[in-house]
């Protein structure tokens, strides 16, 4: 039987939460509603790029130069290194475990956004999509959001990862260490700077998002021979800003104790 979810009403919510062996669907809520899902539409970034090194039309070891695009800064550590140039699949190592928002762009530019997108309709069969580069001030001419998901896509493409030898391979390490343990996996209390190396809590591989009236976790969680896939997205006016954060960000922790009850 589903779980029955208590969440703040004032915010609109994309919930899906998955036994992945089973198939079994422990938690929905407007599983198919697209919203906007911040930095998670990155996963698209990355699954082109995995695709791509797959093919070998891609070099890892390839130099991407930092100035091949504006700078941006917020999330991420690039903006903070002196190096201009790094390897390809560190720019995705960014990426996967610090959201960098600079080696985003970079790798956007390289693989084209047109690319990009395209290979998320591949993915995502209810729509959701990455629509434009990272950018610090979104304009009236520029979309209104980095990108739109829904619970359904993401878990569907969490499913599909896992029983990807080569493109889910890679881009599941890339995710593996992730420090963003500020939502669903709060609740697990695990060092988020080493929780791959916590030998008492789950497994966790995950991608957030973050925007203002915007959270959203999208992730694998395995434990005692059982894996739960889950994304919970999060809308909501957030005006004046912290307005109605902390409700969202408690209903999140709730959820990722229900989820570690069902898997412990």
């Amino acid at each position: 039987m589903p779980w029955a979810l208590d969440l703040p009403g004032p915010a609109e919510w994309s919930v899906q939460i998955v036994d992945i062996d089973t198939g079994a669907v422990l938690a929905a809520r407007d599983e198919e509603s697209l919203l906007s899902s911040a930095s998670v539409g990155k996963l698209f970034v990355l699954i082109e790029l995995a695709h791509r090194l797959a093919d070998d039309s891609v070099d890892g070891a390839e130099l991407l130069d930092r100035h091949a695009v504006e700078p941006v800064a917020d999330s991420g550590l690039w903006q903070r290194l002196c190096v201009d140039r790094l390897p390809l699949l560190d720019v995705a190592t960014l990426v996967g475990t610090v959201s960098d928002n600079w080696a985003t762009n970079v790798l956007i530019d390289r693989l084209g956004l047109d690319a990009i997108r395209a290979r998320a309709q591949q993915w995502a069969p209810h729509g959701s999509d990455l629509v434009d580069i990272v950018r610090g001030l979104r304009g009236p001419d520029d979309p209104p959001h980095l990108s739109r998901c829904c619970a359904a896509d993401l878990v569907a493409m969490l499913i599909r990862l896992r029983g990807d030898a080569q493109v889910g391979t890679r881009v599941l390490d890339w995710l593996s260490g992730g420090v963003d343990h500020s939502m669903v996996t709060s609740a697990f209390d695990q060092d988020p700077l080493a929780h791959d190396e916590d030998p008492f809590g789950p497994t966790v591989v995950n991608k957030t998002g973050t925007n203002l009236g915007v959270r959203a976790d999208v992730g694998l969680v395995t434990a005692n021979e059982r894996t739960l896939a889950y994304a919970v997205i999060a809308n909501w006016h957030e005006d004046p800003p912290g307005r109605g954060r902390a409700e969202v960000l408690s209903a999140m922790r709730a959820l990722g104790s229900q989820v570690l009850e069902e898997i412990r």
